[in-house]
């Protein structure tokens, strides 16, 4: 009699007396010390609807759990820590892989159990539902643990030609005409799936989940405008909390779909704020006392190298999730801001990502630098290992070597631009990032006079039409490197251009003892022209380049023009003078011979009179010019 005509035996209990076939009884059998068993005296032979439970019995290794019945186990099977004393039939009758596998004797298995399933999905625990399953018990399934459940019974084959109605069917059933009518189930279902590769995957789990995502995400969004709203963001979190591989392929369908890029990029930031770390060093970079704390910065870098290599492991998948992340960055330069594209360069070089996704990140900044600020590109200087100890060469504090790449990016699709007639140029205010930028990495005594310059002449001298940030930046240079000499000097004040100072400039670098001399005589002198021109009444803008050069000296027209009328005002009386020193010298000579004494004395009366007003109008010339430069005085270096 084979096990598939146990169901027609009659009279079954005389049967299994004689140890054929077994089957359970909801009787509790004992276990020896040496775990073997003895077979009770049956009482009932309404085996498959009695009620059965597992018993956990603790060794010193690992777990063993057994069948509750009147009946020796004769199967035992290892999946992870913990060994199942079950019953062959039950599970014989359900699972085709057991049927089809050769099972040893127990007194035979020298290992302490007969059969142990590798790699099995969803572990102990789902094994345990599924031969609850196989025995008659009842089971609940949900959005938990259905995916688990459908990779299990896939891997033990319990297919409808075992049985109809067997936990494949029953699974896919759910998973189809309940879970995936849910957002939350399929999201719910789509976590449990992490642990299940890659039956989850070979089974289409994960994909039907991510079409399901993506559709309703679509469905949702569909009816929305231009504008981005908090509508459109409600499902921004719970996507966020999926893994890295998983988000990808959400990402990737939902741009199939059509959804708008800036709600794609929008999704792609928050979920690198929730999952990325935070850079501190941003702070850092306008707070370090450079010099004084150079060397606590070089061992924070050493020790930043030494701790990615005791934690390698986590590294790794912070490494995968920024690789991930840049590669799914919609093409659109307003998708993403510039903020979050330079936390991901900075993450990028510490955790040692791809050298070309690097390159690919840097051009993409370049397109979109005009809204970077200076804390953003101060990029830290990362050191590996020992490469910082061995190094000869002092390391910047600020990797500036990245920035100077961004800059050339964004110098060529600027030309690019201008070829393609596009006639806004973006260069000014690049300039004053930059000489931000170099005021900044100017403290930092490593930065050699070569990556200096190099930086500070990269942009076209049009594209400064003030140079009070580019002197400023040099001039801390100067102060943070006091050993220059003359010649290094010159080479470096030869960046700046003294006739583009404002009056603020000029007569700080007048004054200024780090400056060559050569180069502050032709600030004054450039000054001098500028007065000049003023007074004259010269256009001294030269061209619409020089707005910004304009507008510093718009404030001061108006004094211009005051003085201007006073110095007519002062000529005209001059003038007057002028006659009455003609009229008085008539007089003279007609008075000269009968008064001579008396003319003498009063000529020299009127001679002071008359030096006493040009003294005085001299002297209301002056006030009015230092009026003017008071004036402009106010104007704050930019």
């Amino acid at each position: 009699m084979s096990l598939g005509l146990l169901k027609n035996v009659v009279n079954p209990v005389s049967d299994l007396q004689k140890g054929k076939y077994y089957f359970l009884e909801d009787k509790t059998f004992k276990v020896s010390e040496q775990h073997t068993h003895s077979l009770p005296t049956m009482t009932s032979s309404s085996a498959y609807t009695d009620h059965h439970d597992f018993h956990q019995i603790h060794a010193i290794s690992h777990q063993y759990r057994f069948a509750t019945s009147q009946l020796p186990s004769d199967l035992s099977i290892r999946v992870e820590d913990i060994t199942f004393y079950v019953h062959k039939y039950p599970l014989v009758a359900r699972c085709g892989y057991l049927n089809q596998i050769e099972l040893h004797e127990p007194q035979n298995s020298h290992l302490g159990y007969d059969l142990k399933l590798e790699k099995f999905s969803g572990g102990s625990e789902t094994f345990e539902t599924i031969l609850k399953f196989c025995y008659g018990l009842p089971i609940s399934l949900n959005p938990t643990n259905v995916a688990a459940l459908r990779c299990g019974s896939e891997f033990l084959e319990m297919t409808e030609a075992m049985e109809e109605g067997n936990l494949i069917s029953k699974t896919e059933a759910f998973f189809t005409f309940v879970a995936l009518t849910s957002w939350n189930d399929t999201i719910t279902v789509i976590k449990s799936c992490e642990t299940l590769s890659p039956w989850a995957e070979n089974l289409q789990i994960v994909r039907r989940c991510c079409d399901s995502i993506a559709w309703k995400i679509f469905r949702e969004n569909s009816l929305t405008g231009d504008i981005i709203t908090n509508e459109e963001k409600w499902w921004f979190d719970d996507v966020a909390t999926l893994r890295i591989d998983f988000f990808l392929r959400i990402i990737t369908a939902v741009r199939v779909k059509g959804i708008k890029p800036e709600i794609i990029g929008s999704c792609i930031m928050n979920y690198g704020d929730k999952w990325l770390p935070s850079m501190n060093n941003e702070a850092r970079g306008t707070d370090i006392k450079y010099g004084t704390n150079r060397r606590n910065d070089s061992q924070w870098s050493i020790t930043s190298g030494r701790n990615r290599e005791m934690s390698n492991g986590q590294n790794k998948e912070q490494r995968t999730i920024i690789e991930s992340l840049i590669s799914i960055l919609p093409p659109q330069k307003e998708a993403v801001s510039c903020k979050f594209l330079l936390k991901l360069l900075k993450l990028s070089i510490f955790y040692a990502a791809s050298p070309a996704l690097i390159f690919e990140l840097e051009k993409r900044i370049a397109m979109v630098l005009e809204n970077a600020s200076t804390n953003d590109l101060l990029i830290p200087t990362y050191a590996v290992g020992e490469q910082t100890l061995n190094s000869n060469e002092e390391q910047t504090i600020h990797n500036i070597d990245v920035v100077q790449r961004i800059l050339d990016y964004f110098l060529m699709y600027e030309q690019q631009r201008l070829q393609q007639q596009e006639l806004k140029s973006t260069t000014l205010n690049i300039s004053k990032l930059v000489d931000s930028y170099l005021a900044e990495i100017a403290r930092d005594p490593n930065v050699s006079i070569t990556k200096f310059q190099v930086l500070a002449e990269s942009l076209p001298r049009h594209a400064r039409t003030c140079h009070d940030g580019l002197y400023r930046a040099i001039d801390t240079y100067l102060k943070t490197h006091p050993s220059l000499s003359e010649h290094d000097r010159r080479r470096l004040c030869k960046i700046m251009d003294g006739g583009k100072l404002s009056l603020d400039g000029c007569m700080h670098a007048a004054q200024n003892e780090r400056l060559p001399l050569r180069i502050v005589i032709q600030v004054l002198l450039s000054e001098q022209v500028k007065m000049r021109a003023a007074v004259q009444g010269k256009d001294i803008t030269g061209s619409d380049d020089n707005l910004d050069k304009e507008n510093c000296w718009s404030s001061t027209k108006n004094e211009v023009k005051s003085l201007r009328e006073e110095l007519e005002n002062v000529k005209m009386q001059m003038a007057e003078l002028q006659r009455d020193y003609s009229e008085l010298q008539q007089e003279y000579e007609k008075a000269n011979n009968k008064h001579r004494s008396s003319w003498t004395s009063g000529w020299r009366k009127i001679k002071k009179s008359a030096h006493f007003i040009r003294k005085m109008v001299e002297d209301e010339t002056q006030e009015r010019k230092h009026r003017v430069k008071s004036g402009r005085r106010r104007q704050s270096i930019s």
